[in-house]
């Protein structure tokens, strides 16, 4: 028993002495020499002091990460050693390269061979670049420190108390690194999370980041719904503008336009975002700031934008006919001033601005071709604006021959000046017509003579007698007509008529009056002549 009782009181001694004496650290020290790190864990690019003490004093120490030689950063010049001071003690700052997550050693070594070493726990995580900026913003994400060769990782990026994955099967490479680029979704202002996980690491074990968000507005092109860098408009011109990052259902937004409410009362959804359209004021040509405020959101928070106000044209009717009454209404041009009106390449009215830089006038549509028509106004100061007119392009009716009728003879003998007569037809931009004869009743595909030999254009009236030069000698001939606006639509020609002119040729005419006069003269002889010379 005494010797059991002498057992128990040795091991209990022994423990004692154990717990009483310093803690060895695992890593390798020698010569007394020992180093420790501040922090001892963290991310790749992670700043760490290194505390050497008892090292040999005055000689050179040598920093080893991983096996590699660290060149270190002192007073802005960068050295692969650093000095240990009279009592063999230093301090230096280094960070840390990248390198996969898990245990990497620190070593000191002196000129001496002092060696003391302690490892560095590297942990995953993130930084992001920018770190603020509004929605849209394409932002750099790193991750560093992740497994080697870690597959399988997914960014998050949390949108109040939910996220959106926006990055996903991300691979890192051998040193546990991976780059990524994503845009930062719709979202409220303020900070938002940023946040990964891997098939090796978990989303508690990686150091997340944070983005914050600033509210913004911009004005959209409105057929592409692109955001315009530069915004530009006329007065009255529909104007879309949106907000982003503004607070969750935030309200009572107003945009101020050259300082004064255009729209009141905007609510932002439940990410921050809104949308509203605005009419451009009514005012000169020049440049002014376009900004919004809300409930919670102040106007010093907003960057406001520049809107470049120009000169517009706006059309009371955007096709009609020749002879119309047209208004055209000017804004945005410069104060005061004379404006000339052109259409196409004729002047056809002036105006002055008023003290906001607008006018209106009346013209009546000239004659011009169907389709698109330039309008124009100018004023004295080479301000512009130009607006479409789109002449009518419907032909007048297909109207009716009246005389010469279908096979009707007209004139007599010589040369024959028939008068054509047609049917009336009617059109917004008037009518003229278009009369065409010839000696054979060829057409082309569109109607008209192949060979005409008497061709009139923009007669007014419905009837048209040959002149002089245009009479036609004795034969067969064939006529069409068709009516012609002032757009210069045309309409069908007619169906071909025939007529013949005169009732005989000339040469038949001439034997008819010679055969007259010779009867006439026979009986002149045996009637006359030759009754008196019976009886003298």
């Amino acid at each position: 028993m005494h010797l059991i009782y002498r057992l128990l009181v040795i091991v209990l001694v022994t423990c004692l002495v154990a717990i009483a004496l310093p803690t060895v650290p695992a890593e390798a020290q020698e010569d007394g020499a020992s180093i420790h790190l501040s922090p001892s864990s963290g991310v790749p690019g992670t700043e760490v002091t290194i505390y050497g003490y008892n090292f040999t004093d005055d000689e050179w120490v040598e920093i080893y990460y991983d096996g590699s030689l660290l060149y270190l950063n002192v007073d802005g010049t960068y050295t692969d050693a650093v000095k240990a001071d009279s009592k063999g003690d230093f301090r230096v700052t280094f960070i840390i390269p990248e390198s996969y997550k898990g245990e990497h050693a620190v070593l000191a070594e002196d000129t001496e061979g002092k060696i003391a070493s302690r490892d560095f726990r590297v942990r995953p995580g993130l930084t992001v670049s920018p770190e603020e900026g509004p929605v849209g913003t394409m932002v750099t994400v790193e991750g560093r420190g992740f497994a080697k060769d870690e597959t399988g990782v997914e960014v998050r990026y949390y949108i109040n108390d939910n996220y959106e994955v926006v990055v996903n099967d991300i691979e890192a490479d051998e040193n546990g690194s991976w780059e990524e680029t994503f845009q930062i979704p719709s979202s409220t202002r303020g900070t938002h999370n940023i946040r990964a996980r891997g098939d090796d690491s978990s989303l508690a074990a990686v150091s997340g980041a944070t983005f914050r968000v600033i509210p913004e507005i911009n004005i959209l092109d409105g057929p592409s719904g692109s955001v315009v860098d530069e915004p530009s408009g006329s007065p009255g011109e529909s104007i879309t503008m949106t907000g982003s990052g503004f607070a969750i259902g935030e309200r009572d937004i107003k945009i101020l336009f050259a300082g004064a409410a255009v729209v009141t009362d905007i609510r932002a959804d439940g990410t921050g975002y809104w949308e509203e359209n605005f009419e451009v004021p009514e005012m000169p040509i020049g440049t002014y700031s376009v900004t919004a405020y809300g409930e919670w959101t102040p106007e010093r928070d907003i960057t406001a934008l520049s809107f470049e106000i120009g000169s517009g044209l706006v059309l009371s009717l955007s096709e009609g006919h020749v002879g119309m009454n047209l208004t055209v209404a000017g804004r945005g041009f410069a104060t005061n001033e004379d404006v000339n009106i052109m259409y196409e390449d004729s002047e056809v009215a002036t105006a002055t601005t008023d003290d906001k830089g607008s006018f209106e006038i009346s013209f009546l549509v000239p004659e011009s071709k169907y389709g698109s028509r330039l309008i124009t106004a100018r004023d004295d100061e080479d301000n512009e604006a130009t607006a479409v007119f789109t002449m009518e392009s419907d032909p007048p009716d297909t109207l009716e021959l009246i005389s010469p009728a279908d096979g009707d003879r007209v004139g007599f003998v010589v040369r024959i000046r028939p008068q054509f007569k047609w049917s009336e037809v009617s059109d917004d931009s008037g009518v003229y017509y278009s009369l065409q004869i010839s000696a054979s009743a060829n057409v082309t595909a569109s109607g008209e003579f192949a060979d005409p030999i008497v061709s009139k254009e923009g007669l007014v009236g419905t009837n048209y007698t040959l002149e002089k030069a245009e009479a036609l000698r004795y034969g067969t001939y064939y006529w069409i007509v068709r009516a012609v606006d002032g757009a210069e639509n045309a309409g069908n020609w007619t169906a071909v008529y025939s007529f013949r002119a005169g009732l005989l040729p000339l040469w038949a005419f001439i034997v008819i009056i010679v055969a007259i006069v010779g009867a006439i003269g026979a009986a002149v002889y045996f009637f006359v002549i030759r009754k008196r010379i019976y009886y003298y």
